[in-house]
């Protein structure tokens, strides 16, 4: 989970393997308690995602997008390197 409680994605690029590093152009409609003080400074006291929607992941190492990237579960262990698979 991430800090507001929503259950992070975790990405993959299958194109080069990069489990770690994504740019993700993300589009939300936010519901905020603003709170502004008698200077002007805004403190925003709590907010609601009322909508969330990925529109893009672009891998950061190879610059793949698309199909290129998949979602994985957050529980979903990494597959064994094929160099591992044969070796019992």
């Amino acid at each position: 989970m991430d800090g507001d409680g929503r259950v992070a994605q975790q990405f993959r690029c299958s194109a080069c393997g990069n489990l770690t590093r994504f740019d993700v152009t993300v589009s939300r409609r936010v519901k905020e308690f603003r709170h502004f003080s008698v200077g002007g400074d805004l403190t925003i006291e709590s907010a609601e995602i009322l909508e969330e929607q990925v529109e893009r992941v672009e891998c950061r190492w190879c610059s793949a997008t698309g199909e290129a990237i998949e979602l994985r579960s957050s529980a979903e262990p990494e597959a064994p390197a094929e160099s591992d698979a044969g070796a019992a």
